[in-house]
């Protein structure tokens, strides 16, 4: 099945949710949808004939500057489909829904997206730091991030 193809089923069910596609020459082709339905249109193209894309391969938070983002890179091991999934987050508080619940190999690319970016997810069954220790200050991978100084009275080099 070709992306467009599956945007077009996405766009026909979820005609608010849906809001844009990008059509790329790099990379690939990526549709936007808006945050707080991310788990509704995930289980769908995980559960709806023809489409069944039952490997999420990558999970990433994004910072854009002006705003958060995650990518979701989908893959149907059946149809050998690929599709990806984009949704945008304002900067202060940035949380959508856990997909943990439609694919268990989102908990640890969930809480990567939390320790490196700060974008929480709703619902996750252990949102906590997986990179960082427990206690360190700020989202290292945040285009503003200033690292620490010191750790627990240790230098930090920069």
């Amino acid at each position: 099945m070709l992306v467009q193809e599956i945007y077009d089923n996405l766009k026909e069910k979820f005609p608010e949710a849906v809001l844009e596609f990008i059509g790329t020459a790099t990379g690939d082709p990526s549709t936007v949808v808006d945050a707080g339905q991310i788990y509704n249109i995930c289980k769908y193209l995980r559960d709806q004939d023809g489409l069944e894309f039952d490997y999420l391969a990558l999970l990433s938070g994004m910072d854009y500057k002006d705003k958060f983002g995650t990518v979701y890179h989908l893959y149907s091991l059946k149809y050998k489909h690929r599709f990806v999934i984009k949704t945008y987050l304002p900067k202060e508080d940035p949380s959508l829904p856990s997909v943990e619940r439609i694919w268990k190999t989102a908990n640890w690319h969930e809480r990567e997206a939390y320790d490196m970016f700060g974008i929480k997810f709703e619902n996750h069954p252990n949102m906590i730091r997986i990179l960082c220790p427990y206690d360190w200050e700020g989202y290292p991978l945040r285009k503003d991030y200033v690292g620490q100084e010191t750790y627990h009275g240790v230098r930090i080099p920069v």
